[in-house]
């Protein structure tokens, strides 16, 4: 199992990123793709038409995701933590992603890097 942790700069405000990240229909704006995801703890979320799904733990609005990723039947869960912190040139993203699959480790770090954040930036950059 491994650990990942990475910053990230977002040109918007943490309120919008949070909007961005926890709201279906805004999810679905920048990633093009259907999302299922609820702010209640312990509700289940899907995104990219399900190629990444598991349970949300807990929502501080504008500040904080915490969620439990699933891969298979993997013992110790994998979680994942966004901390949003304001900056001067929008949001810093703090992203911790622990218990990762070492099998997995590479894919969901360039996804992150690739795919998520940098879609995510990009809808605010336009």
């Amino acid at each position: 199992m491994k650990d990942y942790k990475k910053y990230y700069l977002i040109s918007a405000t943490p309120e919008e990123v949070y909007n961005a990240l926890t709201n279906p229909l805004a999810i679905r704006l920048w990633t093009g793709e259907n999302a299922e995801m609820s702010e209640v703890p312990g509700s289940e979320f899907s995104l990219w038409d399900g190629d990444i799904s598991g349970k949300n733990i807990s929502f501080t609005a504008g500040k904080k995701i915490e969620q439990q990723w699933y891969f298979g039947e993997q013992k110790e869960a994998s979680i994942v933590t966004i901390i949003l912190h304001p900056h001067a040139k929008g949001t810093s993203v703090e992203l911790r992603h622990t218990n990762i699959p070492d099998s997995e480790y590479d894919d969901i770090a360039q996804g992150w890097n690739e795919s998520y954040f940098y879609a995510l930036d990009e809808f605010f950059s336009e």
